[in-house]
């Protein structure tokens, strides 16, 4: 059986530098004529899980998270070159992508919380893009709840693929943990986010590593 590897972005891949950050409240203002009171947590949830916290916390009723990404998105475009010069890539990333994409028996996809089009900006920068099936990727605009982006990931990719794939979860944050748990996947955890390994530990993931650098060990582990 194939192995399906779903990689979160943010802190996982890559780090942004903020311009996805600056670019959703600039898109919030101009949308709904608001000024920005308070900036949530990111860290592994769902576009769609903050956007609804976001309007919540700012009074919105009149505005969808449709309305709003299709804004977002056209910020992000603008800046987009940003990321590759406010952000940088996680040390190990690109030596774990080339080692992964020369086994037959893996494919590589994103499962994170940015909507698509963010989500293929931010690899894009990094000339990360075609490490990644994005068509099975799970994003999010699938859904709120993150463990749902994993099984519609996996549901997308047997359709492709016409074959069953044993899915590998890795990202840095509990919620990348449990989402891979609640899917029976294999749950890596990476300490490159502000989450600690002992945290990642206790939320269940099956190996938790530091970082990506030590290349040989993180294959094996991806490969198990």
């Amino acid at each position: 059986m194939r192995r399906l590897v779903m990689w979160d972005v943010d802190y996982t891949l890559l780090r942004g530098g903020g311009v996805a950050g600056r670019a959703w409240q600039r898109a919030f203002t101009e949308v709904t004529g608001l000024e920005w009171l308070a900036s949530p947590v990111f860290g592994g949830r769902t576009d769609m899980d903050i956007c609804a916290e976001v309007f919540a916390v700012h009074g919105v009723t009149d505005c969808t998270p449709e309305r709003f990404f299709l804004r977002y998105v056209e910020q992000v475009r603008k800046v987009q070159h940003e990321f590759g010069e406010q952000g940088a890539l996680m040390p190990g990333v690109r030596a774990v992508l080339d080692r992964l994409g020369d086994e037959p028996g893996v494919v590589q996809t994103l499962v994170t919380g940015n909507v698509p089009e963010v989500a293929r900006a931010k690899v894009a920068a990094f000339d990360l893009a075609d490490a990644f099936d994005a068509e099975v990727g799970g994003y999010g605009t699938d859904d709120s709840v993150r463990a749902t982006l994993v099984r519609r990931s996996l549901e997308r990719a047997e359709a492709k693929y016409g074959e069953r794939f044993a899915p590998v979860v890795i990202g840095d944050t509990v919620h990348d943990v449990t989402a891979a748990l609640a899917n029976g996947a294999l749950a890596v955890g990476v300490a490159t986010g502000s989450t600690k390994m002992a945290d990642l530990v206790l939320a269940g993931a099956h190996a938790v590593l530091p970082d990506l650098s030590d290349v040989d060990a993180t294959v094996r582990i991806l490969m198990t």
